[in-house]
């Protein structure tokens, strides 16, 4: 079988519909659509980066996006950005992630200087608020939907039982005792994968004691 060997800085393999520089202008459409209509900080954009990278463009797996967003969870800094520079490069590599990334931030860096010397009368606008209210419950119902979706992968990567138990020592663990976010992603990213290694080991034991007894039997 051939192998490839990556010079360094060369992106990953991508996966899409289309390359070329057709891809620059996927890339910076999308972002900026994430930037415009990403009301509400971070978590409000996540949802709508996972439907432009997964579901729209076919960029990655849903299951690395979970990865993805994970890690960037465990990192410092705004996880809109990071996750929008990853994704930049991982289609066109350095280039790609500055592009991303500048497509993202400019929308709201315009309008945050556009509207700099209003903020005070915004703020105390009945129409701001209104808007503020009315958009809420759209984040809520986007947030939710891929929270499920989340949840439902868990379930079934690790079982019903353990699946529900860590959703509750998580909720245990960041809501009660408030310990650091970034703490909790890497001690479960730990046991996931102490987890999927000990399952790989049990299912080798299981499987050599099969042929064992099998040959016994003959």
């Amino acid at each position: 079988m051939e192998t490839t060997t990556l010079e360094p800085g060369t992106p990953p393999p991508q996966t899409g519909r289309t390359s070329g520089i057709n891809d620059y202008g996927q890339i910076i459409w999308a972002m900026l659509k994430t930037g415009v209509l990403g009301y509400g900080g971070g978590p409000s954009v996540i949802p709508l980066i996972r439907y432009e990278a997964v579901t729209r463009y076919h960029w990655i797996e849903d299951d690395e996006f979970a990865e993805i967003l994970a890690l960037a969870n465990a990192l410092p800094g705004p996880i809109a950005t990071k996750m929008a520079a990853y994704l930049g490069y991982r289609r066109k590599g350095w280039l790609g992630a500055v592009i991303s990334v500048l497509a993202h931030i400019m929308p709201s860096a315009v309008a945050m200087i556009a509207l700099l010397s209003a903020v005070q009368y915004l703020s105390g606008s009945a129409v701001i608020q209104g808007m503020i209210a009315a958009v809420i419950p759209v984040i809520a119902v986007m947030l939710g939907v891929m929270a499920y979706e989340f949840a439902n992968r868990a379930v079934k990567g690790l079982g019903k039982w353990m699946g529900i138990a860590m959703f509750v020592i998580a909720f245990l663990l960041l809501q009660i005792i408030n310990i650091e976010d970034a703490i909790v992603i890497v001690a479960f990213l730990a046991y996931g994968a102490i987890h999927f290694k000990a399952a790989g080991w049990a299912a080798k034991w299981k499987n050599k004691r099969r042929v064992r007894s099998e040959g016994g039997n003959e």
